[in-house]
């Protein structure tokens, strides 16, 4: 069955032409309240994001993503692998907030916080407003033949994003590997690093590629965000709405005349100058409703307001409203949905911030040798080897560590020249040793055996093993 017209954008989108082929999006400049706003929020995230890297907390960065080593720091506090199930929890706490900010108030992290938005639209396309100029100008200038004006716009544009698609690549590789791994890696020269450089440059061109040919295609086609409006927003949710009742009227929207009295002949305030249309950076009508592409940036909302207050009708045609406010005038109200992932929120948190003060700055692992039985020395000493795992995750060095055994006489032999040792910052200590008991001493063929860990008489952590000896028979 065919669509009808007005029906057209459910079954396809404004970026494909009937062809199928690329339709280029050619946004309008926006301005306006909303638009002062947001550049004041990118700003910030951008500033942020740029400088989170560098900042350290008690010696920790702010911000790491070491997926090759597997260590995080959010917000300066570290995650080591066995700290991993912190880190989901802190993962599943941030997906449970945007589901939750969802419910209540639609993509709207897309179109202010979102990293993609914010380097389109803050970033490379104020660099092409700057070059190529507006809407306008864009259009013409992309349907002029090739000629020296053409070519130097475009060789200036596409080395300005070059350029900074290598700079946002740098930094995504200080979240990776660490700020100061990455300036070592500049003041040692990066023909000494190429198994470093040869990834940063992939990274380069996929965000070129990112920023100046895919586009809007990543909000549209890649990003998984806008699919799950679909099931997470309802008639109360709040997003960027066109009021249909108010701009359709009993007759639709019509062009504007001066002098005319719209009302009487039942026209709505909508002028369908499509200028809402024109400002979109991702190609839609926001008069069709709410749609998978719509990033709810705003820009339309900037736009209509300017043409109303020109034909001097009341601003907020479009606005940032739910349908039941449209429909009936209802005002935002928590819903029991809503509620439900406040409760699960408060909750994990609660969880994540009672692990995280039981959390210790040293962690030891000591576990026996797989394959190993016991060994029955003179004078009936039972010895078990082990091996151990100190991981210190301070940014201080602790010295003199030691093992020693808790409410049961025995001793601890390292495989090392001494029995004390020191743990790097951030770093790991491991090794063997050996404990000897007292057959006497053991309860049967498996013992539960206590051990603390000191840093000269300081006891810094505690750990348990399980020790072998010779089955008994009574």
């Amino acid at each position: 069955m065919e669509t009808p017209p007005n029906e057209v954008f459910r079954d396809s989108i404004g970026t494909i032409n009937e062809e199928g082929n690329r339709h280029w999006i050619f946004p309008k400049k926006p301005s306006g309240p909303f638009w002062e706003k947001r550049k004041l929020v990118s700003y910030f995230l951008l500033a942020f994001l740029f400088a989170a890297p560098f900042i350290k907390i008690n010696g920790n960065q702010f911000l790491m993503f070491n997926v090759l080593e597997r260590r995080f720091n959010i917000f300066g506090f570290p995650f080591w692998p066995q700290d991993f199930h912190l880190f989901v929890i802190s993962m599943i706490i941030g997906v449970v907030f945007i589901t939750l900010f969802t419910v209540g108030f639609g993509r709207i992290f897309c179109g202010w916080i979102c990293p993609q938005t914010i380097f389109m639209e803050m970033v490379f396309r104020r660099i092409e407003f700057w070059i190529d100029g507006d809407r306008n100008k864009q259009m013409r200038l992309d349907r002029q033949k090739w000629d020296a004006e053409k070519i130097r716009k475009r060789l200036l544009k596409w080395f300005i994003f070059l350029v900074i698609s290598f700079l946002i690549a740098n930094v995504f590789l200080a979240y990776l590997i660490g700020s100061d791994k990455l300036i070592n890696y500049v003041v040692e020269g990066p023909m000494k690093h190429m198994g470093t450089l040869i990834p940063l440059l992939i990274f380069t061109a996929v965000f070129y590629f990112v920023f100046a040919w895919f586009r809007e295609q990543v909000c549209i086609i890649a990003c998984p965000y806008g699919r799950l409006q679909g099931v997470l927003l309802d008639n109360k949710s709040i997003v960027v709405a066109y009021d249909h009742k108010r701009g359709e009227g009993e007759n639709g929207r019509k062009k504007f005349r001066k002098n005319e009295d719209r009302e009487a002949l039942g026209h709505g305030d909508c002028i369908d100058c499509f200028q809402c249309v024109h400002v979109c950076p991702t190609g839609i009508d926001i008069r069709n409703g709410t749609q998978l592409e719509c990033v709810n940036c705003t820009a339309c909302i900037d736009e209509c307001d300017t043409i109303m207050e020109k034909i001097k009708k009341p601003k907020g045609l479009i606005r940032y409203a739910s349908e039941n406010n449209i429909e009936k005038k209802e005002s935002f109200k928590l819903t029991a949905r809503m509620k439900g992932y406040i409760a699960v929120h408060v909750i994990l948190i609660g969880v994540l911030l009672g692990m995280l003060a039981l959390r210790n700055d040293v962690e030891a692992r000591i576990l026996r040798l797989p394959g190993q039985l016991y060994e029955h020395k003179d004078n009936n000493i039972i010895s078990n080897v082990y091996t151990y795992k100190l991981v210190n995750k301070t940014t201080e060095d602790i010295n003199d560590v030691s093992f020693k055994l808790r409410g049961i006489a025995g001793e601890i032999k390292l495989v090392s020249t001494t029995n004390t040792f020191e743990v790097k910052e951030n770093g790991l200590a491991e090794g063997t040793l050996f404990i000897e008991l007292k057959q006497s001493d053991l309860s049967g063929d498996k013992n539960k055996v206590t051990i603390d860990v000191y840093s000269g008489d300081q006891l810094i952590e505690t750990t348990s093993v399980s020790f072998l000896g010779p089955r008994s028979y009574n």
